[in-house]
């Protein structure tokens, strides 16, 4: 049922990184689509869902890695020593 709900949790930012693609691709094509006035403003919302999206998707993943200790050194999180 976890895996189930990570795929969803997943699926979704995919869904809008798609629609930030497909939004950038019309503009290059010339495509306007109705609730958006301008081929400028649909590029610039087409690059903001593609990057949060992504960036979603990245997070979840280095998360998910950070948590099996799959990642390099450098990716780890730092630990805090407090001095007591």
């Amino acid at each position: 049922m976890q895996r189930m709900i990570a795929l969803l949790i997943l699926l979704i930012p995919g869904f809008i990184a798609a629609l930030g693609i497909k939004w950038m691709r019309d503009t290059v094509f010339g495509i306007l689509h109705a609730p958006i006035p301008s081929l400028v403003i649909q590029f610039l919302l087409g690059l903001f869902c593609f990057i949060i999206g992504l960036s979603f998707i990245a997070g979840f993943i280095l998360h998910r890695d950070r948590k099996r200790n799959k990642v390099q050194p450098r990716f780890q999180k730092k630990k805090r020593f407090d001095s007591q």
